[in-house]
């Protein structure tokens, strides 16, 4: 629990203040039996974070908890809902699931007045209620996993279709599925079966110059579908490359 309190914070899981947590951790160790308390005292003062505290802003606790009970009795929500841009508005949902991923928290479901999937971050939601009735999830659903198809399929500047030699493991270890979507493409009738297959890989940018060293890191064969741009790019990234490989250190001038 004392570490949990700890990394709440830092993790994005912590949806109270800073003092709450605080008096929460003092209690517990109150409580704690001498020796343990000294063992966990150590494991803090050793324990090192990657990431800042309330790197992402935390959702009200109102609205978690409204959330999780529609998901739980599969009741619609009335929420007040703010876009990226600022655009306000309300809202029907049918909550499928909570998600939280990368320090966000997010609900997955349908608006059920237009048909179409929705997933939303809770910290954008200042209000949400819950409605007279109940609705069926669909079958065998996986909100992670539609949470992570929304992140890979949301509208950005750049389409960007490729085709990678790897295999899935070797490609989601640079492509995440929150960042790209990928196809296992079939294989032909002479191919090396020692070789890997190709993939299809898409995916949406709103800059395309961090996908050029993400391609150099695989260090697969690949192909570029769309757009031209990033040809352009990656080139360009090869020729640094290549210039910087046959730079040789000056040999210093002999002292006089």
């Amino acid at each position: 629990m004392l570490l949990g309190l700890v990394a709440g914070p830092r993790t994005g899981l912590a949806t109270t203040s800073d003092t709450a947590i605080e008096t929460a951790a003092a209690k517990i160790r109150r409580v704690l039996p001498e020796r343990l308390a000294r063992r966990l005292g150590t494991v803090l003062e050793a324990l090192a974070f990657t990431a800042p505290p309330g790197e992402f802003r935390a959702p009200q606790t109102g609205v978690l908890l409204a959330v999780a009970d529609a998901v739980r009795h599969h009741q619609p929500l009335s929420i007040r809902y703010t876009t990226a841009d600022g655009r306000r508005s309300a809202r029907t949902l049918h909550p499928y699931g909570l998600v939280a991923h990368s320090g966000r928290w997010y609900v997955t479901g349908v608006d059920p007045e237009i048909a179409e999937d929705r997933t939303l971050r809770l910290d954008r939601i200042s209000d949400a209620r819950t409605l007279p009735g109940s609705f069926e999830p669909p079958a065998g659903l996986d909100p992670a996993q539609r949470v992570l198809s929304a992140l890979a399929t949301a509208p950005y500047r750049y389409e960007v279709t490729l085709r990678i030699q790897a295999t899935v493991e070797q490609l989601r270890t640079r492509l995440p599925a929150s960042v790209a979507i990928v196809e296992e493409l079939p294989s032909p009738a002479d191919a090396d079966l020692n070789n890997e297959g190709w993939l299809r890989v898409e995916l949406r940018a709103e800059r395309l110059d961090w996908l050029p060293p993400v391609l150099a890191s695989l260090d697969r064969p690949f192909v570029i579908e769309r757009p031209d741009e990033l040809r352009g790019l990656v080139t360009a990234l090869a020729d640094r490359l290549t210039a910087s490989a046959r730079r040789v250190r000056p040999v210093p001038e002999p002292s006089p």
